[in-house]
C-alpha cells in the first residue's frame, strides 16, 4: 500500500468514527429530544423550525457534532497511528467502502 493508499484509509476512518460518534448519540435521544435539539439548532441559525423528522434529524446532527467537539484530522490520525485498538471498536465499517 502506497504512503498515498495509506492515507486515504486513515481519512475514511477519520469519517467513519466521526459518523458513528454523531450516530450513536443521535441514537441515545428519544424523538422529543430530538425535535428540541433541531428547534434549537434553527433557532440559532435564524431558521424555521424543522417541518419535517428528516429536518428535525438533519438540524439535531449538525447540533450534535458540534457538542460533541470531534478531534480534527490530523489529532486523531496521530493517536490512531499510537494505538488504532482504541478506536477500531467505534468504526461502523462504512471506511471499506470509501477505499
Amino acid at each position: 500500500m502506497t504512503d498515498r493508499d495509506a492515507k486515504s484509509v486513515l481519512r475514511a476512518k477519520y469519517r467513519d468514527y466521526c459518523s458513528a460518534r454523531v450516530a450513536d448519540a443521535l441514537l441515545s435521544l428519544s424523538p422529543t429530544e430530538i425535535y428540541t435539539l433541531a428547534e434549537s439548532e434553527a433557532r440559532a441559525g435564524n431558521q424555521v423550525a424543522p417541518s419535517s423528522y428528516n429536518d428535525a434529524i438533519r438540524l439535531a446532527t449538525r447540533k450534535i457534532r458540534d457538542q460533541l467537539e470531534l478531534p480534527e484530522f490530523g489529532e486523531w490520525s496521530g493517536e490512531y497511528r499510537k494505538d488504532p485498538g482504541k478506536f477500531d471498536p467505534y468504526l461502523m465499517g462504512l471506511w471499506k467502502s470509501e477505499r
